[in-house]
This record gives structure tokens, C-alpha cells and sequence, in this order.
């Protein structure tokens, strides 16, 4: 079975807090107990940020049979890109570059939302709203990637999502 992998950059060394760096043991730990609790999403580095980034992306491909990649693009409600789907490409052609692996762009509008909606329903606190927010937004973005039919480029999804707006 091909897996495909949703990477987020929200934990990327020092974004967190000052002085917060991971080893790329520590990253591969943290990647296979997500997996064990059933996560297929990860947060790992950013763009030229340090080399053990790009090691861990490459061996966590190369442990997984890992075929293509899944990057959240932030495009504002009217679908024009800013500053942060700038960053999001950016991301994305460096992963794509040193894992040489495809990788596909998708819409990750309002999946804060809906996840923070989800989790008011579940009657989190706050501090374990916040804890778990990302995380359950980057679930939100997969499944609708899978359920668009796992397209293998940014071009198929578009024509996709095409259709279903002449279908509405």
C-alpha cells in the first residue's frame, strides 16, 4: 500500500520557544510514536533552517515507502495566495527538492475553524484546544485530500474541484 505523508512546519526548530532544537533521532522517536497512536501527519523542520531537517525528511520517506507528499497551502477565502501560501510553495519546493519526492499542494482553508468548532463540541478547555488544534486541522486537510481521490498533482485537484463546482 503507497502511503502519503502531511507534513506541517509549526514545530520547526526554535518556532516553539527560544532555544527548542531537535536531533534527527529525536524527530524519527517523535514521527514513529505518532504513528503508533495512528497519526499519519507529522510538523517537522522549514525551509533552510538546518540540514538534520532535511535528513529527517529523507529517512522518514525512506522508512515509510513514502510517495508523495501533502503541503497545506493558507490561500485566503477568496483563493488569492499572500505572504504565507508564498512560504507554504517555498516549503514545499525545498521538500520536494531534497526528498526528491512529488508534492502536492491543497487548500487548508478554514480547517482552523472547522477543528476549533470540533473540539468547543467535545467541551475541551481552551489550553487543550489550543494543544490539539493544529494537529486535528492537519487530520481535517488530509481527509479532504483523500477524499478528493488522493489527486497526484495541484493541476488534477483544481480540474477536480472544477467539476464539482459545475456539478453544484
Amino acid at each position: 500500500m503507497q502511503r502519503i505523508e502531511i507534513y506541517d512546519t509549526t514545530l520547526r526548530d526554535g518556532a516553539q520557544g527560544e532555544g527548542v532544537s531537535f536531533s534527527v533521532q529525536d524527530k524519527l522517536l517523535l514521527t514513529e510514536r505518532l504513528e503508533s497512536l495512528g497519526f499519519d501527519y507529522l510538523e517537522g523542520g522549514y525551509p533552510a533552517s538546518n540540514e538534520k531537517d532535511a535528513e529527517h525528511f529523507r529517512r522518514v520517506i525512506d522508512q515509510h515507502n513514502i510517495v508523495r507528499l501533502v503541503v497545506g497551502l493558507p490561500v485566503h477565502t477568496s483563493g488569492r495566495e499572500g505572504t504565507k501560501a508564498r512560504e507554504a510553495r517555498r516549503f514545499g519546493g525545498w521538500l520536494a527538492n531534497v526528498t526528491g519526492l512529488p508534492v502536492v499542494f491543497w487548500d487548508e482553508r478554514f480547517t482552523t475553524v472547522e477543528a476549533e468548532r470540533y473540539l468547543q463540541q467535545a467541551e475541551l478547555t481552551a489550553k487543550k484546544r489550543k494543544a490539539r488544534r493544529d494537529m486535528l486541522a492537519a487530520q481535517i486537510l488530509l481527509q479532504s485530500y483523500l477524499d478528493a481521490g488522493a489527486p497526484a498533482s495541484d493541476q488534477a485537484a483544481r480540474s477536480a474541484a472544477a467539476l464539482d463546482d459545475l456539478a453544484n
